[in-house]
């Protein structure tokens, strides 16, 4: 199916298809029900790319079938998107096709939006982008109401910010995240919401201390953070980082440490295997850990990490990759039983999936 329309009376049936592979591939570990989050059957994906399709001196929104990278074809309605993608999608296709300096040139296009209404444009081009251009982007920026950014080889051109603020209405109570452009965040944004309040309602009888690992911008840190005395989180991107420093200041969070360090890295530091010095204000021993979070890229868990994460008496894995997933399941279960099981279909009309363990020591 071609992602660029979809026939939303078939949501239901694709996602029970979903539900009904991954409730037979994760019987060896639990018979438990599964909790499924579905997402709205359109306009749920909050980032898009396109290729720009230069014919004829003109340019147009472009993608490629899967297999077919060298026949793209021409996106005229975007039902996936949010609906402040589709509302932003002609005006700027206009504007550009009215500009040479705009269109020359011009590889792709990248929006990155928000369920609060928020937006970035980002134009990406095969040229150096000079004070002309910037002109007439800033132009287009005025006409859009909308922040535009520019790439090129080597080159960002900020015109006024690359990030966008997301608020996040979270059991009553409203989060606010700076997501920044190029780093990662959830492209769908009721899902990721989903996924946080079940994430929260694993914690709620928790105690002790939270240790999270790839916690990205503070997504699930910061709300779950009230649960616990002290959470310290880990994450590799710098640029996640530095979000996530700004989120807990902006949420008023005030027992949460992040620090720049690799799964790989925290599990050589708790292990006092060597140290590092951007843990050097941090007092590992004074933790007293009682659950885990681990959202970790599709690769899953790798072997030492696993290992390390085991030791914990509650672990909340949600993944990306149920396949990697069921392969740590394979090595968690022999310490834990799972207690919950939730799946989220962050991408409708496709295979892909995501899932969630709430793992509890035997």
């Amino acid at each position: 199916m071609a992602l660029h329309r979809v026939n939303t009376d078939d949501y239901q049936q694709q996602l029970d298809e979903k539900v009904a592979r991954l409730r037979q591939a994760y019987q060896p570990f639990t018979e438990r029900t599964p909790e499924v989050f579905t997402s709205p059957p359109s306009h749920y994906r909050l980032r898009a790319e396109f290729k720009m399709w230069q014919e004829k001196g003109r340019v147009d929104y472009a993608m490629y079938k899967q297999g077919e990278y060298k026949k793209p074809f021409i996106i005229e309605e975007f039902t996936v998107g949010s609906e402040r993608i589709n509302e932003l999608m002609p005006p700027l296709l206009e504007a550009i096709n009215d500009s040479e300096i705009l269109r020359k040139r011009l590889f792709s296009s990248e929006f990155l939006t928000t369920l609060s209404g928020d937006a970035l444009i980002t134009l990406i081009y095969h040229k150096p982008l000079d004070e002309v251009w910037e002109q007439e982007a800033r132009a287009l920026q005025d006409h859009l109401g909308v922040p535009v950014l520019g790439r090129s080889r080597k080159q960002k051109l900020v015109l006024d910010r690359d990030y966008v603020i997301e608020k996040l209405d979270i059991n009553g109570r409203v989060y606010q995240y700076k997501q920044v452009e190029g780093s990662f965040t959830q492209p769908n944004g009721h899902i990721c919401r989903s996924m946080v309040q079940w994430a929260k309602s694993c914690c709620e009888d928790a105690d002790g201390d939270l240790l999270e690992l790839y916690c990205g911008n503070g997504n699930f840190t910061i709300p779950l953070a009230e649960h616990f005395d002290k959470v310290l989180a880990t994450e590799i991107s710098k640029v996640s980082v530095n979000a996530a420093q700004e989120n807990i200041a902006a949420n008023g969070v005030e027992n949460l440490a992040i620090v720049r360090l690799s799964s790989e890295e925290f599990t050589l530091a708790i292990d006092k295997v060597r140290p590092f010095r951007r843990l050097k204000d941090i007092d590992l021993d004074s933790y007293d850990f009682s659950t885990v979070l681990v959202d970790p890229p599709r690769a899953g868990l790798d072997t030492d990490t696993c290992a390390m994460v085991a030791r914990f008496p509650r672990i909340v894995y949600i993944s990306c990759n149920p396949q990697t997933q069921l392969e740590n399941l394979e090595e968690l279960t022999r310490t834990h039983r799972v207690e919950r099981f939730a799946i989220f279909d962050q991408f409708p009309y496709t295979d892909h999936t995501e899932s969630g363990v709430l793992l509890v020591r035997k």
